[in-house]
């Protein structure tokens, strides 16, 4: 199994790209102490923006790193890119804290199709495996009888039930037999893929609520949480996904997928700064070993090293 010093090391590697919009931009300037001119500071807003961190949140990290840079100039001789880094972080620190994970545990997975959305569940089934936890999973998304089909394979690989019906079942009676089987076994985390579509709002929101009612009555006690799976090489997109979905649903958390070579990766920032979403999971790779749990000072620093 890898490290996490090892998946940290990939994503480093994986974020490189990004990491060369913003370096190739402002060349030896990251490391030279603390300015920002006004010539500096376009150069620096250009290579945020082709980052895909955004306007919004390259205005506020531009306008906090002129307020460092005026305290530079009155002592503190650090670099640039110390800076960045550290106000980064700060950006990714103020959206909320998901809350701590307790145990039994319902994670409801959503996401577009396409984004990595089963794999992200194999990973997070994997995360558990690795931990000790018994998983079930449940292949609620049954619009599509590809993605049972690529839950089930998932299920074998990993050694863990899935729970299933045919195409077109009610995702709310595959909520419902889930919860019974993960009760009756002593389960403690039930993943539940649902909700692959984001092109009738009206029909997810009448989709979710039926399975939230199903565990209000069924998982009571349960933690309850969504998690939404977004790819990290749409950029911006993403981010009109996660609006799309947050006027159907709340979500407590992201898994943000497929940052092991974007040059997108500014992304993560955008998402914590303009939907106040807490980024919880990343994706590294194809393996379910290839996940990360986030950490922004870690981020902002591979993001900027």
């Amino acid at each position: 199994m890898p490290t996490p010093e090892s998946l940290w090391g990939k994503l480093r590697t994986g974020l490189a790209r990004t990491q060369e919009r913003i370096a190739g931009r402002l060349g030896g300037a990251l490391d030279l102490p603390a300015t920002l001119d006004d010539a500096a500071a376009a150069d620096l807003e250009e290579a945020l923006i082709s980052a895909d961190l955004g306007v919004g949140t390259t205005e506020l990290l531009i306008s906090r790193l002129r307020e460092r840079a005026r305290r530079a100039d009155a002592g503190d001789r650090r670099r640039l890119r110390e800076l960045l880094a550290e106000e980064i972080a700060r950006i990714l620190s103020e959206s909320p804290e998901a809350a701590r994970e307790t145990w039994p545990c319902v994670t409801l997975v959503a996401g577009v199709n396409g984004a990595g959305k089963t794999t992200s569940i194999a990973k997070l089934a994997r995360r558990d495996l690795d931990a000790g936890r018994s998983v079930v999973l449940a292949a609620a998304d049954t619009f599509r009888a590809a993605a049972i089909e690529q839950l089930a394979l998932w299920g074998e690989r990993l050694g863990v039930d899935v729970v299933r019906q045919a195409a077109g079942t009610d995702p709310a009676a595959v909520v419902y037999d889930a919860v019974q089987a993960a009760r009756s076994r002593g389960v403690d985390h039930l993943i539940v893929d649902t909700a692959g579509r984001l092109h009738n709002k009206e029909q997810l929101m009448a989709e979710l609520a039926k399975i939230y009612r199903v565990l209000e009555r069924e998982a009571a006690g349960w933690q309850v949480r969504t998690l939404l799976v977004l790819d990290g090489t749409t950029g911006q997109n993403a981010i009109a996904q996660a609006r799309a979905f947050l006027t159907a649903a709340v979500v407590d958390g992201v898994f943000l997928t497929k940052l092991d070579g974007t040059a997108r990766g500014g992304v993560v920032v955008a998402i914590a700064k303009e939907l106040r979403l807490p980024v919880l999971f990343l994706g590294v790779g194809e393996r379910p070993e290839d996940l990360v749990e986030f950490d922004a000072r870690e981020f902002a620093a591979a993001l900027v090293r």
